[in-house]
């Protein structure tokens, strides 16, 4: 081959490389080139939806293009998360999802119409809400050990509420029930502002709710805060021991807020959308707020946030099968 025919070889195989097979690398590369679209499967205004449009606004910031927060509410979560399932795998439809959408659901339902591993790619747990054992200001319990041994000593008494049958707050209650030998009666309610309500004005005496949730009627002298599962003390209560100091150490629990998109996305962008949301929890700004909401942040790896999934099905599946709890 003469060198001029060689010279014009070598400018096609350089074309073809720029126009033709790496152009869906390159689409990748450009991530996001265009708007973001984020479903939180709760109302406007939910603690979900809150989270998500703080951290949007600041991704949004950083990605240089907007992110569009849409609330798709009902069946549970599972409106949001069908919607979610069924969008392309580009990385340009993610899903806020929680402890009941990914661990709860699968087992509290016979019949859901999505499968967490099968639909979604895990990439981030934005972050999570320990829960706090509440009583009303009216209770003359003043400590969680005083609380167990009321309940002890009253089998089937005490009625505590929740936000819902197989919520993290009415799961936690139950685990506490466990692991203390309790018999308590279950009041379930629709979402948590009533049922903080109805324990803060003395219709019920006890629930266990996130700080996120409860952290104003705490402040306000409205509920009592006695015990917290959490590892350590919350910064925001560091007066209120851990159930693990008073001799129960397994009950732990928090809602958690995670992040999925739909299975299938590309392992570039997946890791490339989790590094910048990690970025944006992490801002000062988003950091401040996400405190004054009462949410602990993460911005975890997927292999992480995939691991924690994996581990709470296995430690709560067996105490939703245990007491027949079931939703449809």
């Amino acid at each position: 081959m003469t060198r001029r025919p060689l010279l014009l070889h070598l400018l096609a195989i350089a074309a073809l490389a720029a126009t033709g097979l790496p152009r869906a690398a390159k689409a990748q590369a450009a991530y996001p080139a265009r708007p973001i679209r984020w479903i939180v499967p709760y109302p406007a205004g939910a603690g979900a939806d809150i989270v998500a449009r703080t951290i949007g606004t600041q991704l949004a910031i950083d990605a240089g293009q907007p992110v569009i927060i849409e609330n798709r509410a009902g069946g549970n979560t599972a409106l949001g998360a069908i919607e979610a399932a069924r969008a392309p795998a580009d990385g340009y439809t993610l899903l806020s999802a929680d402890n009941g959408t990914l661990v709860f659901n699968p087992a509290l339902y016979r019949n859901l119409s999505y499968n967490p591993s099968r639909d979604f790619a895990p990439v981030t747990l934005l972050g999570r809400l320990p829960m706090v054992l509440l009583v009303g200001p009216s209770s003359g319990v003043r400590d969680a050990r005083a609380f167990i041994d009321d309940a002890r000593a009253f089998p089937g008494k005490v009625s505590f509420a929740s936000a819902g049958t197989g919520s993290p707050q009415h799961l936690a209650m139950e685990l506490l029930e466990r692991e203390a030998g309790l018999e308590m009666v279950h009041v379930p309610y629709r979402g948590a502002a009533p049922a903080l309500a109805d324990v803060a004005g003395g219709q019920l005496p006890v629930l266990m709710c996130d700080l996120a949730a409860s952290r104003r009627f705490i402040q306000g002298g409205k509920l009592r805060a006695l015990a917290v599962a959490h590892p350590q003390r919350l910064k925001e209560l560091p007066n209120v021991p851990t159930f693990a100091e008073l001799g129960m150490p397994r009950v732990e629990a928090a809602a958690f807020m995670g992040l999925v998109v739909p299975a299938n996305t590309p392992g570039e962008i997946v890791t490339r959308l989790q590094q910048s949301v990690a970025s944006a929890i992490h801002n000062p700004a988003v950091l401040r707020k996400l405190a004054e909401f009462g949410v602990e942040p993460v911005g975890d790896a997927p292999s992480q946030f995939a691991a924690l999934l994996q581990g709470e099905s296995a430690r709560w599946h067996p105490l939703i099968r245990d007491l027949n709890l079931s939703l449809d």
